[in-house]
Order: structure tokens, then C-alpha cells, then sequence
């Protein structure tokens, strides 16, 4: 991976991480389409930042038609309240029953890495601190999506892009980004 505008290092990311320990950010969202490399930039960021919980939007999508659902989820139910002084929660999404499952609370007092798919939609962005753009070329996407998953994602690929471009193509995510990363 390597962050845009940052000079060559050993890692590449090292500038990029070495901002956020610096500057400190509260709420940290990582977007990007499926297998551009979100989750593992996310958990590095969270590692980066002392007392982080790290959010994946996995947890939030209901089902794989799920992704709008999960950025209004995200939006009104963790990143509003997290900033207004409420309550940040949400109810985990059981993929192998295919509900709802135990409600997850969040500590507004710890800083917050979120993750996935459409994670600056619905408002989100507006409410972070740092918004990161994760991008890789399409066949570099899906190689890593059946390396990680096999052939399970299969199935739901046509479906998952499309959700996605419709989203990218309404809520224009990567003009929102802070920063953008290309891995």
C-alpha cells in the first residue's frame, strides 16, 4: 500500500500512521470497494492509535443487499450518538443465521476506527475526524477477495459491485476522503 503525496519509506504507510498517532483523530473511517485492502489498513490505523476499537462494517451489513442499511446504521446509530454525548450502539449482524444478534455498545470515550464498504455514506464522513479512501485495481480486488473467501463470494460479487457502484455514484466517497491510499 502506499498513501498518496507521501515520500518513499520503508513502509509505506509510515507517514500516513505517523499523522494519525501525531494528530490524534477520534473518529477514523476507512472506505473503499471490496478487497482493496480496507480491513488490514484499518486494523494497522488502530493499532496506531491508543485505545482504539476498530468497527467493521461487516458486523452492520444485513445481508448482502446490506449496504445502505449499514451506512445509515453506522451514521445514526454509532457516529451520531458518539459525537452528541449518547450512546454509540448497534446490533451485530449473525451471517450464518442471517439476523440480527446481540446489541454491541460502543465507549464514546475511546477513539473509533470504522471499516468497509460505504463507511462514508449517509452522513458519516460529516462526522469523522479522518476519512481514508482505499483504492486497488479491479482484478487485484478480486484476486485478493478469493484468496481470503475462495469461492464464497462468488455468488454475491454482481451484487455487491453494483450496490457499491450505485453508492459510489451517489455519494461520490472518494471526493470526501482525507486522505487516499492505493494499495
Amino acid at each position: 500500500m502506499s498513501a498518496a503525496g507521501s515520500a518513499p519509506a520503508a513502509d509505506p504507510l509510515a507517514g500516513l500512521l505517523g499523522r494519525i498517532r501525531s494528530a490524534r483523530p477520534h473518529v477514523v473511517l476507512v472506505d473503499g470497494a471490496a478487497g482493496s485492502g480496507k480491513t488490514t489498513l484499518a486494523a494497522r490505523i488502530a493499532r496506531a492509535v491508543p485505545r482504539a476499537q476498530l468497527l467493521a462494517l461487516d458486523d452492520l451489513y444485513p445481508g448482502w443487499d446490506g449496504l445502505d442499511a449499514a451506512a445509515r446504521t453506522v451514521a445514526q446509530q454509532v457516529l451520531r450518538p458518539y459525537r452528541d454525548g449518547g450512546l454509540p450502539r448497534y446490533r451485530r449482524w449473525d451471517w450464518g443465521v442471517g439476523a440480527h444478534a446481540e446489541p454491541r455498545v460502543l465507549d464514546r470515550h475511546r477513539p473509533l476506527v470504522v471499516e468497509g464498504c460505504g463507511a462514508f455514506g449517509a452522513g458519516a464522513a460529516a462526522l469523522a475526524d479522518l476519512r481514508v479512501w482505499v483504492e486497488t485495481a479491479g482484478d487485484e480486488r478480486r484476486r485478493r477477495l478469493l484468496e481470503r473467501d475462495g469461492d464464497a463470494f462468488d455468488p454475491f460479487w454482481p451484487g455487491w459491485e453494483a450496490q457499491f457502484a450505485r453508492y459510489a455514484g451517489r455519494e461520490h466517497p472518494r471526493r470526501l476522503a482525507d486522505v487516499i491510499v492505493r494499495s
